[in-house]
């Protein structure tokens, strides 16, 4: 069996961003405290359970970092374990830069090997508008401090087509990255969610429309690449060899174990999930989420990458070629610029990736 992997979710935050929906709720070090406790039980209780091996471990949130480089590493050690962890395995945590007394020494002893800064945009008063807590003088030196601990393989998030934001803006906040030679950049388009106060002001805030969301990620998709960026996935950028292994693990539809509140896995062909609550989670009561693994998700998860749906992988999970009729109903799209596809392989364009909800379930038929 593949080995999978870990996901830890931490929902804690020091304040609520006005554009985020996922699940977390101030940070309490009693809370804090109780909650790695239930996380490092249900470690060993999975761990037992599996008995599988995992290659990548991700600490996702919320912000990880807010609890602490002592709780990170102690999580950290029981997955280790409990799913005996392989010597090479890529180990990420989350980071938010406001946050400057965090402890990358001490992370980087324990073998975390990855850091995802939450930066968002390099810009003071895009930031102030997100409701970010950090500044730009923040965020820099939070990236020089994560590289003098030993940290080489540092991920930032950016967000594209914010409110206020410019192509002048955007190009200063991927040339900040740029400058400071990250190994990979994830660069979202705002999505407007409901429930978040985004929502309720989306009236009055000065949002990009549809074909202005386009133009701002083909030209963030543009610079990207000018700066050695190569896109392997709609939203993520690297540089060669520095792909994220555990998202990977998403998008070519392997198995992976969620663990914590509003954490989702994949195991074993079933889906299930923790619901938004510590409650259920600490009573370790998960919901299904149906069968997985089937030749439509694994389609529209490929779909998604730069690679794009492959034969050779193709075949190599399901023992038969890419069925006629998808090359047959893309190649409708293929004169549009928006995808390539011959027998070998299905693969989205940029263009194509910002039309990829429609054209992949053209292609489903």
């Amino acid at each position: 069996m593949k080995d999978i992997g870990v996901y830890i979710h931490i929902p804690f935050c020091g304040r609520k961003c006005p554009y985020c929906d996922f699940y977390s709720v101030k940070f309490s070090d009693e809370t804090a405290d109780i909650y790695t406790e239930k996380l490092c039980q249900a470690i060993d209780i999975f761990g037992n359970r599996l008995k599988r091996q995992a290659d990548t471990l991700y600490f996702g949130g919320g912000t990880p970092s807010i609890t602490g480089a002592d709780r990170i590493c102690r999580i950290a050690e029981r997955v280790k374990n409990a799913f005996h962890i392989t010597e090479n395995a890529e180990i990420t945590v989350e980071v938010n830069p406001e946050k400057q007394d965090i402890d990358f020494e001490k992370m980087r002893s324990a073998g975390i090997n990855r850091l995802s800064i939450g930066l968002q945009s390099a810009d003071d008063g895009e930031l102030r508008l997100l409701g970010r807590l950090h500044d730009v003088s923040q965020a820099e030196k939070c990236i020089k401090k994560a590289e003098m601990s030993g940290f080489d393989n540092i991920s930032l998030d950016l967000m594209i087509a914010t409110p206020t934001q410019t192509k002048e803006s955007l190009e200063k906040s991927i040339e900040f990255c740029a400058e400071r030679n990250v190994r990979h950049i994830s660069a979202y388009i705002l999505k407007i969610e409901e429930n978040t106060p985004y929502y309720k002001m989306r009236d009055s805030l000065e949002i990009c429309d549809d074909d202005e969301q386009a133009e701002m990620y083909l030209y963030a998709v543009g610079k990207l690449r000018e700066y050695g960026y190569c896109q392997y996935e709609i939203s993520n950028f690297c540089k060669s060899g520095f792909e994220s292994r555990h998202n990977l693990k998403y998008w070519h539809d392997e198995e992976y174990l969620g663990i914590g509140s509003s954490a989702h896995s994949f195991i074993d062909g079933k889906r299930f999930f923790f619901k938004r609550s510590f409650q259920d989670f600490y009573d370790m009561k998960t919901e299904s989420d149906g069968e997985g693994g089937s030749i439509e998700e694994f389609v529209m998860l490929a779909l998604r990458l730069s690679e794009g749906l492959r034969n050779d992988l193709f075949k190599q999970r399901f023992g038969i070629d890419i069925p006629e009729n998808y090359i047959y109903n893309a190649k409708k799209f293929e004169k549009m610029g928006l995808l390539y596809a011959d027998k070998n392989c299905i693969r989205l364009t940029p263009n194509g990736f910002l039309l990829s909800n429609y054209i992949i379930s053209e292609i489903l038929g």
